[in-house]
């Protein structure tokens, strides 16, 4: 498992995060489940009214699970893919949590074709992305620490760098990262602990 100061800078970069991602605010009082059955029938005003309710969680998430990736971009492809398949949610109240699968399933799918394009030859995540995207309000040294960091979990295996950020960053208990990441529980325990160990050998564990 990762040391203390592993596991502080993966708390730090998230609260970072989540501070500065999207300024959307909740506008309507409606409950996830009246919204939802609203967007069902098409109705446009539920569907922005939910995209307007979460799509700050959307963001963040994508953000820390690929800061090199755009996660507005991430984030409107998964509403849209989440409006498509609504008929698809069987628990109207769980759409938060459903739209984090649809999220985590979105990113995974852009994490292989960024490394299958980059075996070929085609680009890769930048220094300067990472350097754009890491957070502007931490010390120098902090920056610097954050901004590796995010090279060492670009280099993970796709499933190894999911498991790890979910289950550090976003707090889920390994259940629920196992029903995320449609895995099982002792492959998950396998993924964090690889990844734990790759991070503590460059120096994050």
């Amino acid at each position: 498992m990762a040391g203390s100061s592993g596991f502080s800078l993966f708390k730090m970069a998230a609260a970072n995060d989540r501070a500065r991602v999207l300024p959307f605010r909740q506008t309507s009082t409606e409950s996830d489940s009246t919204l939802v059955a609203a967007a069902r029938e098409k109705k446009r005003w539920a569907q922005e009214a939910l995209f307007r309710r979460h799509s700050r969680m959307a963001m963040g998430l994508a953000y820390r699970l690929a800061p090199e990736e755009d996660p507005q971009d991430i984030a409107q492809d998964a509403f849209l893919n989440a409006f498509t398949r609504i008929e698809q949610l069987r628990n109207p109240d769980a759409f938060s949590t459903w739209l984090g699968g649809i999220v985590v399933f979105e990113v995974r799918r852009r994490l292989r074709r960024r490394r299958l394009l980059s075996r070929l030859g085609f680009g890769h995540a930048s220094d300067e992305e990472l350097e754009v995207r890491s957070t502007t309000d931490a010390p120098p040294e902090a920056k610097a620490e954050l901004h590796d960091l995010y090279k060492s979990l670009g280099a993970l295996p796709t499933e190894e760098r999911l498991a790890l950020v979910l289950y550090r960053v976003e707090g889920l208990e390994l259940t629920e990262v196992a029903s995320a990441l449609d895995l099982s529980l002792a492959t998950v325990k396998r993924r964090i602990a690889a990844a734990d160990l790759k991070l503590q050998e460059v120096g994050h564990g």
